[in-house]
């Protein structure tokens, strides 16, 4: 089934929307290879059970005729030696097995004139069985993909048949005639048995998440926007790859750029994810309000040297003790447009456009503004591979602070910029990692894990190889 999990990615849709991919997919030969293994031992499995027809027939000969009769024949041998998995361009791939070797048993039974009857057993060895077989993809409608065989092609290159029982000069009356039935209807049974075996891949590939779910705000879509490009050494594809709100599909101010993914073919996938895919997900969260927290003094650690009260500000905004002396503190921080993500060479920082409004918790829980500032925060990211997910870690690099409103008369507001950048360090931003360490999905693929992924940050995109693991 590797396979047609890698192969999940080929052709989403039926049809594509003619827009840029937000993500692009990647198979490469080498994932083809691993592949292999797996679909071999399949296609192996159908063989075997492969039931060939009883078969009789009646056949003239220089003097008389002979009729005979094939029964109960079973494969109890089947060697695949030789395989390959390889793609064809503009399709899909070609399954092609040679030199493979299939061992039956059976009965015979012959009668000639009308007197003369004899019956046994049969051991029929067939040798250089080569298969060829085109196999394409295509969307089933609903976003997710299914497979179907174009082509196939048998060839058996020699039977030799052994009897059991019976008087010899029988046998050589009709074994030619045996031979030449037992080649045709195994080349023809072959063929017919693969389309069945390609099929029965559809439901698994059924399970593919075109629409992942990311948690209570948003919800991750992976359905094409582009026809798959097929070369001889590799299937390339792009995916919409862009976050929305659960439930109500609203498109961003902005849109994907193109890009190309580089020359590699040391993993067996490569996807690469925009920095469009990574700012739709601002754009959602901003949107639904979830980028906005309130900070009270019991989440900032014990040692630090900043209270969350008017004493501590008081060495900042000396009047702020007058109006309101010995009152502890909570802070409002909220972005005030979706944050933006910038990816270059090796560099990945996300820029953000906050508001601060600061508040006087008085001794009946009422909130008593005090000011408000403008806040631009820079920080940097580290994305790794997660499972199936990709995650990050993100460090503040540094803020930049300016007053929007004082309900507390004029201050020096970069005299506050310590302050903040520690409060942001140690509430905000170890919020902002527990949700990235949850991590964001990527294209479901069934049964699979990915191993040894590496993440490059590139030119406007992450790029991810990785190799894979097929556990079912």
């Amino acid at each position: 089934m590797f396979l047609w999990s890698v192969l999940v990615f080929v052709n989403l849709v039926s049809g594509t929307t003619g827009t840029n991919a937000g993500v692009k997919v990647r198979v490469t030969q080498k994932g083809l290879d691993y592949g292999r293994q797996f679909e071999m031992a399949s296609i192996q499995q159908k063989l075997r059970a492969i039931q060939l027809k009883d078969m009789s027939g009646t056949e003239r000969l220089l003097i008389g005729k002979v009729e005979y009769s094939i029964t109960g024949m079973q494969i109890v041998n089947l060697g695949l030696p030789k395989s390959a998995l390889g793609f064809v361009p503009d399709v899909g791939v070609m399954l092609s097995v040679a030199n493979a070797d299939i061992a039956l048993r059976g009965n015979w039974k012959v009668k000639y004139f009308r007197f003369i009857k004899d019956s046994g057993s049969f051991d029929l060895t067939v040798s250089e069985l080569s298969i060829s077989s085109t196999i394409a993809v295509s969307g089933d409608g609903t976003g997710r993909p299914t497979v179907s065989m174009t082509s196939c092609a048998a060839s058996v290159g020699s039977v030799k048949v052994k009897f059991h029982g019976g008087a010899s000069w029988l046998y050589n009356l009709f074994d030619s005639f045996i031979n030449k039935a037992l080649r045709s209807a195994l080349q023809k049974q072959i063929c017919s048995l693969l389309p069945n075996s390609v099929a029965d891949m559809n439901p698994f590939l059924k399970t593919l998440n075109v629409l992942s779910k990311v948690d209570q705000y948003a919800e991750l879509e992976y359905s094409m926007v582009e026809p798959p490009v097929i070369s001889n050494t590799m299937i390339e594809l792009g995916l919409k790859g862009e976050f929305y709100k659960v439930g109500q599909h609203e498109e961003p101010p902005f849109s994907p750029r193109p890009f190309s993914l580089p020359s590699q073919d040391t993993n067996m996938l490569y996807m690469g994810v925009s920095a469009f895919s990574i700012n739709s997900a601002g754009f959602v969260y901003h949107r639904a309000g979830a980028l906005r927290l309130y900070i009270t003094d019991d989440m900032i650690p014990s040692d630090s040297p900043y209270r969350l009260n008017t004493k501590t500000f008081e060495a900042f905004i000396p009047q702020i003790v007058k109006t309101h002396p010995g009152l502890m503190m909570k802070l409002l921080v909220e972005t005030v447009k979706e944050p933006l993500i910038t990816c270059e060479a090796n560099n990945m920082t996300v820029q953000a456009s906050s508001m601060v409004t600061a508040y006087a918790i008085q001794s009946s829980g009422t909130l008593s503004p005090l000011f408000v500032l403008n806040l631009e925060g820079s920080v940097s990211a580290n994305i790794y591979v997660s499972g199936l997910k990709l995650a990050g870690h993100v460090t503040l690099n540094k803020i930049q602070t300016s007053l929007a409103k004082s309900y507390v008369g004029s201050f020096q507001v970069t005299s506050l910029d310590s302050i903040f950048t520690t409060v942001l360090k140690v509430t905000v931003i170890p919020k902002v990692n527990a949700h990235l360490q949850e991590g964001y999905p990527l294209p479901a693929i069934g049964k699979i894990q990915l191993q040894k992924s590496q993440v490059q940050v590139l030119k406007d995109y992450l790029l991810i190889g990785t190799d894979v693991q097929f556990t079912g």
